[in-house]
């Protein structure tokens, strides 16, 4: 896998610039003597915010971090869904290459940051509830959101909070995402819930491993898993709209196609749903 957009000059949110690195100098065996990563780890992580870990190059912190490996000590998987990494000078390197920058950015943890993506699916239908057909194949839509911080379509996914499971992670982001369920009642958020659960009992994983995420560094990446709920009745969307909140600006059901742009490679995701289900693409 080369690295696309964890090269992207510009860091995101910041007016930061990464080193350039040609594409021929991506791979840590190729030498590259001229390599000189700009060390850029924002203030916001380090003022150690819940989800973060320590700046442990400054000498030695009062519980070391245990990577390629469950990291009891802060509730932490540092496992990486692409195998064991290396830990050069103390801290963990990017498993796929050089990114022109190091420390960890945007990001919380040093090596993997794992999140979790739903590709929530329905198949597109006419007024008459019949399966819209494209080139002999059967039209699917997904739920995407628009993200606040760059203002790209993506799925609606995030962060595994500390000791929590991918599959709760899922649900929740979802829900706080598509659902806008952080700003509704008790009552509505358990018959959301309660609506979701049998949706979210049945999933598929289409995607682990490691993400072309614009945030990443040399030090810290980021991870998922995707996991697709096709609704193949269409009925379980009857019970609640649509509503963007917390990290969304907007959601909608988005045609699947060739033609969609998404963040990060959950372009990638979406086609190998459209590719299970058989559906046009």
């Amino acid at each position: 896998m080369m690295h696309t957009k964890a090269r992207t000059l510009a860091y995101p949110g910041t007016d930061v610039k990464r080193f350039p690195v040609p594409s021929e100098f991506v791979d840590w065996k190729v030498p590259f003597p001229e390599y000189k990563p700009v060390d850029y780890t924002s203030k916001q992580i380090l003022r150690r915010p819940p989800y973060a870990d320590p700046e442990i190059r400054n000498g030695p912190v009062n519980k070391p971090l245990k990577f390629n490996a469950l990291d009891t000590a802060y509730n932490t998987d540092r496992t990486s869904l692409a195998g064991e990494y290396q830990i050069v000078q103390g801290v963990p390197r990017n498993p796929v290459g050089r990114t022109g920058m190091v420390g960890r950015g945007l990001l919380g943890r040093w090596g993997p940051n794992h999140a979790a993506d739903p590709v929530v699916t329905r198949w597109k239908r006419d007024n008459s509830g019949e399966k819209i057909i494209r080139h002999g194949k059967p039209v699917l839509e997904f739920v995407a959101i628009q993200r606040t911080d760059c203002s790209e379509w993506a799925l609606p996914g995030g962060m595994v909070d500390p000791g929590d499971t991918v599959t709760n992670t899922l649900k929740k982001e979802f829900g706080e995402e598509a659902l806008n369920s952080l700003e509704l009642s008790p009552e509505e958020n358990k018959r959301i819930h309660d609506s979701l659960e049998d949706l979210f009992h049945h999933g598929t994983t289409v995607f682990q491993g490691y993400i072309d995420d614009p945030r990443n560094t040399d030090n810290s990446w980021m991870e998922s898993q995707a996991v697709n709920y096709h609704d193949d009745s269409g009925k379980a969307f009857d019970k609640f709209t649509l509503k963007a909140g917390d990290d969304a600006k907007r959601v909608k059901w988005m045609e699947v196609s060739h033609e969609i742009r998404l963040y990060a490679n959950h372009y990638d995701m979406v086609k190998e749903v459209a590719s299970r289900l058989g559906a046009f693409w």
